[in-house]
């Protein structure tokens, strides 16, 4: 069995444990996940800081259960971290002392510039960014890091968070434009330079706004990671948010569990993405404690994926042991009839990469049975191809997966996500492109075709016989009426008997 590391993250507000197992060298996937809202900085902010009982009790208990869920678990090693409430507190290193001795836990205090360090490494690496800033609101610091051209720039910790607020303006009943006049205050010692006009949203808050932005517009998907929106179409419902009553949250699409500080997460929201000149938004589905797991992860390979590795697809195809050995080959011949079929005016890079990827991932389908392998092909994907892309090619890379054979266009499918996707002409010639290549090198052993267009027929060419491919190649649906033709290079041989 492969070996898993276990990643616990402790935080003001929650307390979360992780568990990822390695499935190759650049292939990985969550097998476990607890989280416990053990608020270990309650009352902290007006006693000086200090950790007070009643959180450190709840801490205690989390986490002897979090070790006990490790042991489930192949786990080799355990990295924990702990955020803005232990390294505020002046009692912060005691606390940690006495875990070690009574748990055998070692927790790593780090400091807000290695808490946002930690949250670029992950959106860097799992969202299709190369711009932007990170912002990580916690219960007691906001973290951001500067990222341009996929590299981390910079980092920098501000003194605001959601409990912070929460015990020092909100508890108080004091107005939110005071919390806003503390937030303001704050953000003027950030450098200058955090400027950028992509805001990347990492942790509870940034994923609830996003949650009850993607139910307020009826949004086609449910994957949070990678969910992208421009910030001025919803600057009203932040408002309505950061005014409201606590009664009247239930009515803003909101989870009850996250009632307690998301008025406060809302208004840092607003002001830091309005201080750093954002207009866009994307939000985050990792953070923290996949920064830490990829710090470990990554070591050896500047904490960045190799430029042609997509993690989620080498760890589904390590999983169902998917990988083909022709891959290249069909990627090559793949491209040759994009080009061929798709007029360059019309074609974008990005469809072709979106081509390729489905390419990869064809084999999955057949690992569950090889009736309806397209259908299952696109159920995996939709459900574990988490990083490294947007949505809109997530679904495009599906859909390529689901249609295929006698059924290049399904309306059905294609109307529930059609706002995320190309015109319907274009799903067919994609899906067109992937059957034929999927059907060449399923049924034939020949690695090389070569594709031309004459009018309206389409000619395969190869160096041997397509006649098994050939029956398959008559079955499927062709878009615009377009005619098939197989030429065989080699001739037949005489024969005599």
């Amino acid at each position: 069995m492969y070996p898993c590391t276990a990643v616990i993250d402790i935080g003001s507000n929650s307390a979360r444990l992780v568990i990822y197992q390695e499935s190759s060298d650049y292939g990985f996937h969550l097998i476990c996940e607890r989280k416990s809202k053990v608020r270990i900085g309650e009352g902290a902010y007006e006693a000086d800081g200090y950790l007070q009982p009643v959180g450190i009790h709840r801490a205690y208990l989390a986490l002897k259960e979090f070790i006990a869920t490790t042991q489930h678990y192949p786990v080799s090693k355990i990295l924990c971290v702990a955020t803005s409430a232990l390294r505020d507190a002046p009692n912060g290193s005691e606390f940690t002392a006495w875990i070690k001795q009574e748990l055998g836990l070692e927790i790593e205090i780090i400091d807000g510039q290695k808490e946002a360090l930690f949250g670029a490494i992950a959106a860097q690496n799992l969202l299709p960014i190369q711009n932007g800033i990170t912002i990580d609101i916690g219960g007691g610091s906001s973290d951001l890091a500067l990222i341009k051209k996929s590299k981390i720039v910079d980092t920098y910790s501000l003194d605001i968070g959601t409990v912070r607020l929460k015990e020092i303006f909100f508890d108080k009943n004091k107005s939110p434009q005071e919390a806003r006049d503390f937030i303001q205050k704050e953000l003027k010692t950030l450098p200058s330079h955090f400027v950028s006009k992509q805001a990347i949203g990492i942790g509870g808050t940034a994923r609830t706004l996003s949650k009850g932005i993607m139910k307020v517009i009826d949004y086609p998907l449910e994957n949070i990671h990678a969910f992208s929106y421009k910030l001025e179409d919803h600057q009203e419902y932040f408002e309505n948010i950061s005014e409201a009553k606590p009664n009247l949250l239930k009515h803003l699409f909101l989870p009850k569990g996250r009632f307690d500080t998301i008025r406060e997460g809302t208004l840092i929201w607003q002001e830091i993405t309005k201080h750093i000149g954002s207009k866009t938004a994307i939000t985050s589905g990792v953070g923290v404690r996949e920064g830490v797991f990829l710090h470990n992860f990554l070591k050896n390979d500047n904490l960045q994926f190799p430029e042609h590795i997509n993690p989620s697809i080498q760890s589904m195809l390590d999983r169902f042991e998917s990988h083909h050995v022709d891959t290249p080959n069909r990627k090559e011949n793949c491209e040759k009839l994009f080009n061929l079929l798709i007029p360059s005016k019309k074609r974008g890079k990005k469809y072709l990469s979106e081509l390729l990827y489905a390419i990869e991932l064809s084999p999955i389908g057949y690992k569950f049975n090889i009736y309806q392998s397209f259908q299952h092909t696109f159920y995996v994907t939709m459900q574990e191809f988490n990083y490294g892309i947007t949505h809109r090619e997530l679904l495009l890379i599906a859909m390529i997966l689901r249609f295929g054979g006698k059924s290049l266009y399904k309306k059905e499918i294609y109307s529930q996500y059609k706002d995320l996707l190309p015109k319907r002409q274009m799903v067919e010639i994609l899906s067109f492109i992937y059957t034929i290549i999927t059907t060449l090198h399923d049924q034939t052993a020949i690695k090389d075709f070569d594709f031309k267009l004459e009018g309206n027929v389409l000619k395969i060419i190869a160096e041997g016989s397509l006649y098994l491919a050939e029956e398959k190649l008559k079955e499927i649906e062709r878009p615009n009426k377009l005619e098939l033709k197989i030429i065989d290079k080699q001739e037949i041989p005489n024969y005599n008997f």
